[in-house]
Formats: C-alpha cells, structure tokens, sequence
C-alpha cells in the first residue's frame, strides 16, 4: 500500500486546501446523515408505531422535551421539516461534495498523465535505447486509467471510512454494549477477510502483466503487418491473440468471482449477526426497545458500508501494480533526466560554429560493467561548411557516433570539442538547436505534408516549403499529387513510397536552416535518378552548413571532403574520397569493390 500512499500524498500537495476542504465535506455529510438517521425514531414514536421511553435514549429525549411545548398537532410536522432539511442540506452537500471530488481527481489525473509525459520527453537518449518504447505507451494508458480508478477508489473509500466513524460515534452514545458487540464481530470479519485482499493484489499483478503483453503485441504486429500478410502468419498470431484475450478474460472472472464470494460472506455473516443481536440485546443487555430499534436503523444503514469498505480495498489493492508501474516510470525517467528543463528551450540560442567538431580520444560503451566498447581511441576533426562521410561495415559504430557528435549521450571517455570548447551543459541544447537529422527510417506524422513539414517552422511561408521540397528532389512528386501539400500521407508516410518518405523529412530538415546536417542513410530508398539530385542538393548545401553522411550506398559520398572509416568501434582509414579508394588494401576500396560487383 506504500504506492498508494505516496501518490495519496501526491495528491494532497497537487489539490492544496481544497483536499482538506473536501475531507471536511465528508465529515459534515456523515455527521448530517447520522442526525437524519436519528430522527426517525421520534417520527416513528410520534405516529405511534411504538411508544418511546424519552428517556431511553439520549438527545432524542431532549428533542422530545422541546416539542412539548408546541402544540401536539405540530409535533410531527415540526420532525418532519427537521428531516426534510437536513437530508436536502445533506444531498445538496453530496451533491457538491461529489463534483468536488470528480475535480479533484481529474485534475489530478491531468497532473500524472503531464509530468509522465515530460518525464518521458526529458529522459536522455540512453533511456530510449534501454526501455521498450511500448511499455511507456502502456503506462501512459491502460496503467494510467488503473492509477485514475485506484485514487477514486481511494477517496471513496476514505468517504466510507468518514461515514462509518459518525455512525459508530452515535451508535456508541446510544450504546455501548451492543456497538462493542458488533465492531468486535466488524473485526473478525476484517481479520478472516484479509485472502481476499491478498488474493485481489495477486490478480492486480496479473492483469498487469497481461494488459502489458497485449499492449506490447498488438504495437508490434501492426508495426509489422506488412511482414505478416505478405509470410501469410495471420492464422499464428490470431491464435495468439485468442489465447491472451482468454488469459484476460479468465482474469476478469476470478476477480469478479473474488469479489462475489466476499460479498457471499458479508451477507451470511449480517443474517448470522443480526441474529446473534437481537438475541443478546432481549435476552442478556436486557435493552429497551429504543435503543435497540435505533441502533438496528443505525447499523442497517452501516453494515453496507463495511462491505463496501472491503470491496473497495480488494479493488484497490488490484490497482497497486499499475501504481508501482507508473512510480517506476517516473524514477527512471529521474535516473536519466537531461540536464537542460524543457521550460528554457525557447530561449536557447543555436551555436554558431567557426572552426568545427572535434572528437578528442573518445571511448563509449551501452553498459559501462558488460558490454565491450562500441567506439574506442576516437580522434577526429569535422570542419565547418563541409561534408564529412561515415562508412563501414554494419556494428561498425557509424550510428553511435553520430548520437555522440549530436551531444545525444555522453562518451564515458574523452570528449567532444565545437569550437574547442568542451561540449557540456547548456552548449548540448544548443548544439541540437543547430542539427537538423534524417534518420534511415524516415518518420512521418498522419497528416498532411504542409503539417509535416511546418512543425520545424510553424510560421514558413508556401514558397519557403516549395523551395525546400525543391531542394530535395521532392516538388515534382508533391505537385502531382490529387490534394498536393495538403495530401494526406496515412501512418508513418505509408501512403507514398519509401523514396519519397526520405525526400518529404529531407526537405523538413533543409526548411529549418540548420548549420549541422545528418544524414543516416537518408538516401538509401532513392533510385539512380534522385540519388543524383540529392547529391547535387548536398553538393551546393555544404558551403553553407556542415554536412555530417552516413552512407552504405558509397556512390553518394563521391563529394565528400572527408571520409571517415570506422571498423569494430576503431577509425581505420581517414582522408577524401579519392585517396581513400586508392588505397588497394584499406577497408573503403574493399567496400567500393563489393558495391561494383553487387551492381555488376
């Protein structure tokens, strides 16, 4: 119950006075709803269902007493109207109280779902590389709405606990004998009732282990459908998702079956216990009829709500898991914070470089206790307003070194030098103010191309787009299409080709003005035709910004200033193309040769 403390705390300091506002609410509520409880027994008396001793009874008596100085006839109209305002004072509280509530907890929920959510996007990109980017979509959704049940939960059951708390006070003052008799029977049942609590945590953990695995399957087969249709797998993974969805369904049951023998129990045990209390008020307490129909109204109306009390705790305690999903979350969003706040990107400034990148004796590994070092002994200079290519085999390291140089992790030796000054802090932010990146699989937004293309530069112009689709290669295409800027481009861009996808994110890059470009293989589902414009593109763009390639297609690199060969995490050969290729024994001519014979 730790979690659900913490976030019960949580909630406290997000709601303020209003949390303490509200709890007063429900204290006032009960204490109203015992006082109309109360007063049915004077109703009662006064219609002459059953003569009342006045002084049986305390406060009843006294009421009783002020009466008689009313006429007889007013008597019951006078109890009546008491009632009647107190259960209308009492439902318009309720009524308040619960609009309240429902505020209060929404406006918490809001408050989760946002600080996740920044948690999440101020994590650095060593984060992204060790977590699964599914389960941040399962906390931030199935966890998330179990977290918002839970807290519902748990102030509906504080409004319970409230509630109980006025009614026992007042049973108390009535009697002490038969209250006493029946919280002691209230307890053992508490006591023998705790396997359901347990038994409803257990089925908590599973159904967040199963509404994790559905989550994390449904993401990955439609990321992959096109896998799936073309091999012809439906039939396996329809199986598949047939048996979880019965995992699930059984699930649901064993709670709801759970919760259906608690309820059993707690009705068996009120039919045993009225027994048990009307036998021992007439036959041992000896108490008057009072007292004792009092106290029976009195505990008809409470013993509902121990039994609400318990199904709201086996409930709660099933919502535990999704808590301690959420806190785990948050912790190791903590653990990898970035040192910059989102709140001071506005005002952060784009580096504007004079000499250069420079990576200085550079070492880095994914996990500095295990792993072997994906780059090693690093020493290289980028100048400015150039291009600089990365090549080598797949694993060589091309990938993490441009994470590196675009300040996305940190090497665990050596360091990154722009302008010779060292890379760190608030240089980091401004440094990626300057980069624009294409990635090799290009990611675009279900939307249309003007909306893709504008979240680098919300306030670019039609022609500022159309120069950077021109720059790209990309006008022709778009101009032909049925809606052109406007056309929507379905899921990640599916609804036009891989080429094209490379060509629209491309021409997003270029519209941002960067003075660092990346390319990682952002030319690879080009054909013969286009390749050859993008590369007359870079050829102009690298007097302007310095250009940074990756590049398996060598063919696109020809104009490369410099050529960066990387082996096993190690640079094996540096220097321009040209030198490079004619270098018969060295790693780049080998990989020209296997491209011309694949070609051939």
């Amino acid at each position: 119950m730790k979690q659900i403390w913490f976030y019960i705390k949580r909630l406290q300091a997000f709601a303020g006075k209003w949390f303490y506002i509200n709890l007063l609410g429900m204290i006032v509520i009960g204490f109203l709803e015992g006082i109309g409880i109360y007063l049915i027994i004077p109703m009662l008396s006064l219609i002459g269902i059953f003569n009342l001793n006045m002084g049986s009874v305390p406060l009843i008596s006294w009421m009783l007493e002020a009466l008689n100085g009313l006429p007889t006839k007013l008597n019951l109209p006078v109890i009546l109207a008491i009632y009647t305002v107190l259960l209308v004072g009492q439902a318009l509280l309720q009524r308040n109280q619960t609009i309240m509530n429902v505020k209060i907890q929404q406006g918490f929920i809001r408050y989760l779902r946002t600080d996740t959510y920044q948690s999440l996007l101020q994590a650095n990109w060593m984060f992204f590389l060790k977590k699964r980017k599914t389960d941040f979509n399962h906390v931030l959704t199935s966890e998330l709405a179990r977290v918002s049940q839970g807290t519902s939960l748990t102030l509906k059951l504080a409004t319970s606990l409230i509630f109980t708390v006025v009614q026992i006070i007042f049973a108390f003052w009535i009697s002490v004998e038969l209250t006493a008799v029946v919280l002691l029977s209230g307890l053992i049942l508490a006591v023998v009732s705790r396997k359901f609590i347990r038994n409803a945590k257990r089925l908590g953990d599973r159904t967040t282990e199963l509404s994790q695995s559905y989550f994390i399957g449904i993401t990955d087969h439609f990321n992959g459908i096109k896998d799936i249709k073309s091999n012809r797998l439906e039939q396996s993974h329809l199986t598949w998702f047939r048996n979880l969805c019965s995992q699930m369904e059984q699930n649901l049951n064993r709670f709801t079956r759970l919760q259906s023998n608690t309820q059993f129990f707690y009705r068996t045990a009120s039919a045993l216990l009225v027994v048990m209390f009307v036998y021992l008020s007439f036959e041992v307490l000896h108490v008057q009829a009072g007292q004792l129909m009092l106290i029976v109204i009195i505990f008809s109306r409470l013993w509902p709500r121990f039994t609400d009390i318990q199904s709201s705790a086996e409930q709660i305690v099933s919502t535990i898991s999704a808590f301690k999903s959420l806190i785990e979350l948050q912790q190791d969003c903590e653990e990898f914070k970035e040192q910059y706040s989102l709140d001071i990107q506005s005002n952060v400034q784009p580096i504007h470089m004079k000499q250069g990148l420079e990576c200085r004796n550079l070492y880095f590994r994914y996990d500095s206790k295990h792993s072997s070092y994906a780059l090693q002994h690093i020493n290289v200079h980028i100048p400015i307003n150039s291009m600089t290519a990365i090549v080598g085999k797949s694993g060589a390291g091309k990938s993490t070194l441009i994470d590196i140089l675009m300040g996305l992790v940190q090497p665990e030796q050596g360091e990154v030098l722009v302008d010779g000054a060292k890379l760190e802090g608030d240089k980091i932010l401004s440094l990626r103010q300057s980069v624009s990146y294409v990635a090799q699989d290009p990611f675009l937004f279900n939307s249309s191309i003007r909306e893709n293309l504008m979240l680098v530069e919300p306030g670019a112009s039609e022609e500022q787009l159309w120069e950077a689709l021109k720059f790209s290669a990309s006008d022709e295409f778009v101009r032909n299409l049925p809606m052109g800027l406007d056309t929507i481009l379905g899921d990640r861009g599916i609804r036009i080709s891989g080429g094209e996808r490379q060509r629209i994110v491309l021409a997003r890059a270029i519209l941002r003005k960067p003075s660092i470009l990346v390319l990682d293989e952002a030319t690879s589902a080009l054909d013969t035709e286009n390749e050859m414009k993008i590369q007359l593109t870079l050829d102009r763009l690298k007097h302007n910004m310095t250009i940074i390639v990756i590049a398996h297609r060598l063919s696109t690199i020809r104009n490369a200033d410099q050529v960066v060969v990387l082996e096993k995490g190690e640079i094996i050969q540096k220097g321009g193309y040209q030198q490079l290729s004619r270098e018969s024994k060295g790693t780049f001519s080998q990989l020209l040769s296997y491209q011309a014979e694949a070609k051939a």
